[in-house]
This record gives C-alpha cells, sequence and structure tokens, in this order.
C-alpha cells in the first residue's frame, strides 16, 4: 500500500473565499497587505500556447527598478542636506527595510496588473497555485523573514552613518548591478542543483517544488533549511566574491543590487505570460549568447523539475547554458514572440 501523503503537502487554496469569522491573524495579514496574484472577482485573459506571447523590453523594467529604489536614496540624501545629520545604523534599517517593503509591494501589485490584463502561462490548461490552505503562516512568515533579514544584513554588513546615499561610487555602480545577479546565480545555479541532484538534499528543497504553478508569494516557501540560504546565505556569498574581486559593494549600492535581486525573484515565480528577462545592464550582451533568463525558463523548472532538473538559474541563463541544463521553450519561443507591440511596465 502506498504511503499516505503528507496533509502539509496539499496545494489546495480556498481560504480566500472562507468565511473571514475563520481566519486567522496570518490571513488577515495578508489580506491587509493585498499583494495576492490575481483578484478573485476579476477575470483572466486565457490563451492558446500557439498565440503571440507580448515582449517587455529591458529599458522598462530597469526604468522602473532604478526609480522605485533610486526614490528612497533621494529622499534620504535631501534629509541629510537639509539638516547636516545622517541616519544613524537603526535608523537606517527601518527606513530602507521600510522602502524595501514598498518596493515589494509596488512590484506584487504590478504583477497582478499584467496577469489580469495578459494572463499567465500554461494558462490553457492550469491557473495559478495559490498560497495553500494549509501553509498561509509559513507563506507570510518566509515573506516577512526576507523583508527583514536583507536588509539587517545589509545594514550591519556595509552602513557607515558618516557616508550619505551621495558618496556612492557611481562609477562602480553599473558593473556592479550588472555582475551582481551573474555572480549571485553561479552560487544560486550550484546550490540549486545539488538539491536537485543529491538525494539527501532533495528533502530540504521538495517543499518548494510542492507548486507547479507558482505565484510570487510562493517565492520562498520552502523549509527552513532552503530559506536560510534563500535570504541570507547566497545574497552574503555574493556580496563576498565582489568584495574579493576588488568591487566597493558599499551599502547604497548593495541595496540598489539586492532590489535588482528581488525584482527578478518576484517576477520569475509570477508566471506572467509576458516575454521579459530580469532587469540588468548587460541583458542584451547575454541576449546574443541565448543566455538571458526569461519568465518561462522558471516557470518550467517549477512545473516539470523533479530530482534531476533543468533551468536551476534564477537570475540569467549564463550557468544553464555553459553547464547544459537548459531546457526548451515553449510559450517564448523566438517565433512566437510579440517584437511588434511590445509592453512596458508602468512606474506609476
Amino acid at each position: 500500500m502506498a504511503a499516505s501523503r503528507n496533509p502539509l503537502d496539499n496545494m489546495k487554496s480556498t481560504w480566500r473565499t472562507w468565511n473571514r469569522d475563520q481566519w486567522k491573524l496570518s490571513h488577515k495579514i495578508l489580506e491587509h497587505a493585498n499583494v495576492y496574484h490575481i483578484e478573485l472577482n476579476r477575470d483572466i485573459p486565457i490563451h492558446s500556447k500557439e498565440e503571440k506571447i507580448p515582449y517587455v523590453s529591458d529599458w522598462s523594467l530597469n526604468r522602473w527598478v532604478l526609480v522605485n529604489a533610486g526614490v528612497p536614496l533621494v529622499v534620504h540624501q535631501i534629509f541629510t542636506y537639509l539638516t547636516g545629520y545622517n541616519f544613524h545604523p537603526v535608523i537606517a534599517f527601518f527606513y530602507y527595510y521600510y522602502a524595501s517593503r514598498l518596493f515589494t509591494t509596488r512590484e506584487l501589485r504590478s504583477l497582478r496588473e499584467l496577469g489580469h490584463t495578459y494572463g499567465f502561462l500554461d494558462g490553457d490548461k492550469h491557473e495559478r497555485d495559490g498560497v495553500p490552505d494549509v501553509g498561509v503562516s509559513k507563506a507570510l512568515i518566509s515573506v516577512l523573514l526576507a523583508g527583514f533579514v536583507r536588509p539587517l544584513m545589509t545594514v550591519w554588513l556595509t552602513y557607515e552613518a558618516n557616508k550619505a546615499p551621495a558618496s556612492l561610487s557611481w562609477a562602480w555602480l553599473p558593473v556592479e548591478v550588472s555582475l551582481y545577479g551573474i555572480i549571485l546565480d553561479f552560487w544560486f545555479y550550484w546550490y540549486h542543483r545539488v538539491m536537485h541532484d543529491v538525494n539527501g538534499l532533495w528533502k530540504f528543497h521538495r517543499t518548494h517544488h510542492l507548486t507547479k504553478h507558482p505565484n510570487p508569494l510562493l517565492t520562498i516557501y520552502a523549509d527552513s533549511e532552503q530559506e536560510f540560504f534563500d535570504i541570507a546565505g547566497i545574497p552574503l556569498m555574493t556580496w563576498l566574491t565582489m568584495k574579493l574581486m576588488g568591487m566597493p559593494m558599499g551599502f547604497y549600492e548593495w541595496h540598489i543590487c539586492q532590489l535588482y535581486v528581488i525584482f527578478a525573484e518576484l517576477a520569475g515565480h509570477s508566471g506572467l505570460r509576458l516575454h521579459a528577462s530580469p532587469p540588468n545592464p548587460v541583458t542584451w550582451l547575454m541576449r546574443m549568447f541565448d543566455a538571458e533568463l526569461v519568465i518561462e525558463d522558471h516557470d518550467l523548472h517549477h512545473r516539470r523539475g523533479w530530482k534531476k532538473s533543468h533551468n536551476y538559474g534564477k537570475q540569467t541563463r549564463v550557468w544553464d547554458r555553459i553547464f547544459g541544463t537548459c531546457s526548451p521553450r515553449i510559450e517564448s519561443v523566438d517565433a512566437n514572440i510579440d517584437y511588434d507591440n511590445p509592453v512596458s511596465m508602468s512606474i506609476l
């Protein structure tokens, strides 16, 4: 007789339709945040896989990140200029923690609007998974941990109260932003691939693969061991690597780099039916070598990935291309992309 399925593996998501008297605190917090991947009372367009898939320009995504990352830096700089004081490290933590929260909230709501406008990959076969009934608290804690730990780590390791945002290394910033996602993806690629390939490590990753059609709130839905590496371990290894390579990687530069990564992590789990690559100043160069990632790549990793898999990268396809683990695309094949009518991600 087959072993009974673990009840905690159930991905059924019906709690948003429950009587709210049944909700616990975690349900109410998610409702208040209003960062669901869809609104239940709105239609979602469904497309066949042969229909043209809209193209999102690289510039519109880079612009969105730079504007939403830059505004808090400008406000911080104005405060320092007008008062002659800089933030104490504790104030800096809370300020940039809240700035990161605003960034992710705005992105999640923007992704939702795009979903209702353009639909989702594999939408003719399966709807997007919601936050599971048995995992609402787990999903919320994962999101809160990521939002709390990364700014704390950045402030603790790099913040200097005698340096305002204008002091960041402007000449190095484009290089650091370009390389951060690629170097982070090297560490993520091998850590991710090993968890698939090594039986003893798969147990730490299998929870993340319970979703075959993820949504952004399931980006870090995983066992505690994986959550630690996703939230802190891999970014820390990337920062140390870049420091060893001689790059400044001060607080403000690292903050911007991390927001680029957060944007890609959430969009990469959105399943949006859009041909879009994680924002990076050198996406054009990666594209020349067929090494740029698109939303469908990680979506296929979830849909088909189990043990030996493919598409391990989450920021690029550089390492998948080098080590031969790319899989064919279905809806984002070049002949199916509508380059004539590009989509822009509004910064408003």
